[in-house]
Order: structure tokens, then C-alpha cells, then sequence
């Protein structure tokens, strides 16, 4: 029996329920979600400290003391900080390239136009513990937050059981001269950062991935207005492999995305029956020895393997699911990259493992999931930033746009928009 179902050609009409992305218990999760939101707000760090009691089994929270950050870097094997300094380099240097200064355009004579762009004054990085604590994300989140230059940026991330925070991200911390870490994960930390607590301080906009249950919290402020950097769901992978593919190394990156957690997602396609057969038993061969093999057995219940007649409708099925996460493993990768529409981050060769843009190629991994990618970026400088417009118009410069204002602003029924118009060329008359 094959590790992955085998879809042949599936009318379009049936690609939307072929596709559809693992779901939850919206309704439960909702209201559990909205008493902690709520509880947070009117009670603060009391509450926060009580769901981490009740979630996390840790009596401490609140700001990581300054002693652990360089107790922190001591534990630290010398080859993972030499890899997160590696890391750290290349995100630097990909995100530095996205400054970009804007010119301003002289629109006709009189009138002069420009952007400033911004830095958001306070941010708020989530970042994943837990048994899997994800401290590559605060490389991701931190790079392009100084970059921009975020006036304050704090951190929250769940505490182990005695209070500790993973030596990682506190070394990453430290290395990007970030002193404001608290011990709170959870909807429990969105809410404290989201509304501002006696410990932590509200901020404009939140960043960062996690369980479904700070998925759904960043939702629900969202809402309210408060600023998020995305909608997200559980992550996902799409692979297009053609024969000149490895499937060892196709199904090494399918089961790579897997392990994530048992919500996750991932597809192949292939024009290729041979193809799909081969990394089929590969899957089987690779899933045997993995570490997270239940997680990934579960993930795999939610996969599928689809051979398309063709690459055009290959790409037609793939811009439709409009992935997180693409791994094109082809002839001709960059041209086929060239005609594709909608995904979060694409990875071009045999050579381009989706682990690669997880940690150290340069390119963000905090990407739009469950379909947004059609609509959302990735998580970039801008991100970090707002864009502000400027006019600077001259005597001469109203005179030659103000009958065109008068015009369309008296057409709109908006007298008084015409008049601050027409005032002013009278009086220069």
C-alpha cells in the first residue's frame, strides 16, 4: 500500500476538496481563546501567570533576568552558535538588500511627491518553545525588525517547566541586543502584548508562528485592530518533480515538513508516474528511522501525491493551492519559477532543501500559510515598516491641477472639497 494516495488527473472542479488544508475545532477553540483574551485584559500579569501555571507547568514568568542571557551563551556548543552566527550573516545580508531608498517624483512643475518609510514603533515577536523551541525564528523576526529600525521590540516565548528560557534564543537575543524577553507563551502572551500588562508593554504589531491556539488569538486581535503579521495555519510543502528528479531527496524534503506537527501538510506533483512511485517507496524507507515518525505518519494522513498530465496543469494546481513552501525539482526550475503566481518561498533544484530557507539560505521563513499566499508576502523589512506619502505643492503647482480637483470633488457632491480649492486660486488671482 503506498505511503501517499496517488490523485490521477483530478477534474478542477474537485481541486478545492482535494486540497483542503487540516482543520480544528473552531467553535471550542474560539471561546477558550476569547476568555483568555478577555481575562488578560482585565486581570494582566495575574492572569498571565496563571495560564502559564495551567499550559506550561511553570511557576516563573515575567522578563528574563540579564544574568541568564550570558549563562545562556556558556551552555551553548560552540558549533551551534558558530552556525547561528553563519545564519545570522545571510539573513542580514539578504534582508539589507530590501532598504531601498525611495526618489522623490516631480509630478509636473509646482507639484513634488515622495514616500518616508517608517520603522513601527514597538513590535512583539513571538517566538515557539515547548519541546521543539524554534529560536531560528527569532533570527527571522529579529534581523528585519533591527534592520528597519523598530524603535522597541520585545520578545515573548513560553517558559520550560523551571522557568528557563532555551539557551538559543537567548544567545540569539543577546546577539541582536535584544534585552526585553519574557517568559509567556501561549494566547496568554498575545493578549499581554496585545493589551499591555504591568510587566509587558503593548505593542502596534505582533509577529510570529505558533500552535493553533496563538494562531487563533493573533486572529481575534486582529479584529480589534491591532496589527499581526499575517494570517496563518499549520505549515505546509509543495513539491513539482519531474524525472530528472531524486526521489530519495524528494521524499527527504516531504517528511522534513512533516515533523513539524500532525496538522501539517504536504504535496507532490508530478507528470511522472515513475516519479511518483519511487518516492512513494522511499517515504516508506526514510519514515522508518525518522525520530518524529508518529508526527510524521500523522502528517502524511493529510498528503497527497497528484500526476498531472502535464507541467502547465501541474503549475495550474500548484498557483491554485498556492503553497507556504515550493520545491521545484525540475527541468528547467527557473523558467518554470518564472510562470508561478502564488506561493510563500520557492526553492529551485535538486539542490534547494526546504530545511535550507528554514535556517541559513537568507530568505524568511515566517510565510503565509493555508492558501494566504495568493494575497500575503513573507515576513520582510517592510514588514517592520509603514510608508508615509508626502505633496509639496507650489502656487503655481494648484493653479495647474485646481480646476481638475474643483471638477471631480464637485462631481462627488463634496462642495467644501472643491471650496479649499477655490479659495485659494481666487486669492492668488
Amino acid at each position: 500500500m503506498p505511503t501517499l494516495q496517488i490523485i490521477e488527473n483530478p477534474e478542477r472542479n474537485r481541486w478545492q476538496s482535494l486540497l483542503a488544508r487540516p482543520g480544528f475545532q473552531s467553535e471550542s477553540l474560539d471561546a477558550g481563546v476569547r476568555k483568555i483574551l478577555e481575562d488578560v485584559k482585565k486581570n494582566g500579569d495575574k492572569a498571565v501567570s496563571e495560564y502559564s501555571l495551567r499550559f506550561d507547568k511553570a511557576t516563573v514568568t515575567g522578563i528574563v533576568p540579564d544574568k541568564d542571557f550570558g549563562e545562556a551563551e556558556k551552555r551553548l556548543a560552540e558549533g551551534l552558535k558558530k552556525a547561528i552566527l553563519h545564519a545570522k550573516q545571510n539573513i542580514e545580508k539578504f534582508h539589507s538588500s530590501q532598504l531601498i531608498p525611495e526618489t522623490a517624483v516631480e509630478i509636473q512643475p509646482g507639484i513634488r511627491c515622495w514616500r518616508k518609510t517608517v520603522a513601527i514603533d514597538k513590535v512583539g515577536l513571538y517566538i515557539p518553545g515547548g519541546m521543539a523551541p524554534l529560536f531560528s525564528t527569532m533570527l527571522m523576526l529579529a534581523v528585519p525588525a533591527k534592520l528597519a529600525g523598530c524603535g522597541q521590540i520585545i520578545v515573548c516565548t513560553p517558559p520550560q517547566s523551571d522557568g528557563s528560557v532555551h539557551p538559543a534564543i537567548l544567545y540569539i537575543a543577546k546577539l541582536m541586543g535584544l534585552q526585553h524577553v519574557f517568559r509567556v507563551g501561549g494566547a496568554q502572551a498575545i493578549a499581554a502584548m496585545a493589551y499591555g500588562t504591568k510587566t509587558i508593554p503593548a505593542v502596534n504589531k505582533i509577529f510570529g508562528p505558533g500552535n493553533q491556539y496563538v494562531t487563533h488569538a493573533k486572529k481575534l486581535i486582529q479584529q480589534e485592530g491591532i496589527s499581526i503579521d499575517m494570517p496563518a495555519g499549520p505549515s505546509e510543502l509543495a513539491i513539482y518533480a519531474d524525472e530528472t528528479a531524486v526521489p530519495a531527496y524528494v521524499a527527504a524534503d516531504l517528511l522534513s515538513q512533516c515533523e513539524h506537527g500532525t496538522d501539517s501538510q504536504v504535496i507532490l506533483v508530478t507528470d511522472n508516474p515513475d516519479t511518483a512511485e519511487k518516492v512513494n517507496r522511499e517515504l516508506e524507507l526514510q519514515l522508518g528511522i525518522l525520530s518524529r515518525k508518529s508526527i510524521a505518519e500523522k502528517s502524511l494522513e493529510n498528503s497527497k501525491i497528484f500526476l498531472m498530465k502535464d507541467r502547465e496543469s501541474a503549475m495550474d494546481l500548484i498557483n491554485f493551492y498556492a503553497p507556504e513552501h515550493l520545491i521545484l525539482a525540475c527541468r528547467a526550475a527557473e523558467k518554470m519559477a518564472d510562470d508561478l503566481r502564488n506561493a510563500g518561498s520557492v526553492f529551485i533544484g535538486n539542490y534547494a532543501p526546504e530545511s535550507a530557507g528554514d535556517y541559513a539560505s537568507g530568505t524568511n521563513h515566517t510565510l503565509p500559510t493555508n492558501g494566504f499566499a495568493k494575497a500575503y508576502s513573507g515576513v520582510g523589512v517592510d514588514s517592520f515598516t509603514k510608508k508615509i506619502s508626502f505633496q509639496e505643492i507650489s502656487k503655481e503647482g494648484l493653479q495647474s491641477i485646481g480646476n481638475t480637483v474643483i471638477e471631480m470633488a464637485r462631481a462627488e457632491g463634496l462642495q467644501a472639497h472643491a471650496a479649499a480649492v477655490e479659495i485659494r486660486l481666487k486669492s492668488n488671482a
